[in-house]
């Protein structure tokens, strides 16, 4: 007695169809804001990122110069916020520098942390900077030696920044808690600069906040082409009639001859003086004129004087 095994015309549980492939997704959405729509291109960014490595090398060389001790500052973000949302980032008692941003309308901001800025007053005052400092406003005189660093700091940005605003940046106020620190309001867009500074072997996050309405103009100016003059187009046509006068008149090897013909090893290696080969180049055709194995042109073969020369001809027309 015969049994037949039943077929299914189903897939088998343990194996996904393609539907259930195609719905498999390999991150989370991520809600969309109406109310906060992006604004800061990729473009805009990459200007930024730019601009601010620039003022990552420069500050480096402040802290370092200033504390006597390595120090390492690196950019690890640039991004859009409102102000409500940068304020919640930042620590409740920190250190925060308002600053003027003419020509741009607005105030900045540039933060350091508190730990951070009480361990470069230790050092510049001949401390070894150690990792437990106190929590707590500056006094005056901690207030004029930090002072010192921050407006260096300003000035390297001033330069950093040229090629996107013609900065001119001026202490205008300092406030240690963010919430009283109201530079815009909380809805308003502003530009986040987060680096790491590193010193020693302790690092710390300090943020340059940049009003993004005051910003925008200028980015989309730094990321519009120059316009070019007529004294530049003339200057580039003149290049480039030089460049192709160049290239006309740059030597190359050329080389008159016969077709190719191929050959088996055998006849090769058997081949004794005095043989004849039967060449594949028919004996009404003119010679190839190559460059790099490139026939260009044909020439028949002839002497001028008493050198060799090729006499260019027209080419001839290929026969099935």
């Amino acid at each position: 007695m015969s049994q037949t095994n039943p077929t299914f015309s189903g897939s088998s549980p343990g194996r996904p169809t393609s539907r259930s492939r195609r719905r498999t997704r390999t991150s989370e959405p991520v809600p969309y804001d109406f109310k906060r729509p992006v604004q800061l291109s990729r473009e805009h960014q990459r200007i930024l990122q730019l601009g601010f490595d620039a003022f990552a090398r420069q500050a480096m060389t402040v802290f370092t110069s200033a504390l006597r001790s390595v120090c390492h500052v690196e950019v690890t973000k640039v991004d859009q916020r409102t102000y409500a949302e940068y304020i919640d980032s930042l620590r409740s008692t920190t250190y925060m520098t308002m600053f003027s941003t003419e020509p741009m309308p607005g105030i900045g901001v540039i933060e350091i942390p508190l730990n951070a800025v009480m361990t470069c007053i230790d050092h510049m005052l001949g401390g070894p900077g150690s990792g437990r400092q106190p929590e707590r406003p500056l006094t005056e005189i901690e207030s004029g030696v930090i002072k010192g660093v921050v407006t260096r700091l300003l000035g390297e940005m001033r330069y950093s920044l040229a090629d996107i605003v013609a900065l001119d940046p001026e202490v205008t106020g300092v406030e240690y808690s963010p919430q009283f620190a109201q530079v815009v309001g909380p809805a308003d867009t502003v530009v986040v600069v987060r680096l790491e500074l590193r010193i020693g072997e302790r690092s710390h996050e300090m943020t340059v906040c940049l009003p993004f309405n005051g910003l925008l103009p200028f980015l989309s100016s730094a990321a519009a082409p120059a316009p070019v003059s007529n004294r530049e187009r003339a200057e580039r046509e003149r290049a480039a009639g030089l460049l192709q006068g160049k290239f006309q008149t740059v030597p190359v090897d050329v080389s008159v001859r016969f077709r190719s013909t191929v050959l088996d090893p055998a006849t090769l290696t058997a081949l004794q003086p005095g043989d004849v080969l039967r060449l594949a180049h028919p004996a009404s055709a003119p010679l190839d004129v190559t460059v790099d194995d490139t026939a260009f042109a044909h020439a028949t073969a002839g002497a001028q004087g008493p050198r060799l020369a090729a006499l260019i001809v027209a080419t001839p027309e290929e026969t099935p």
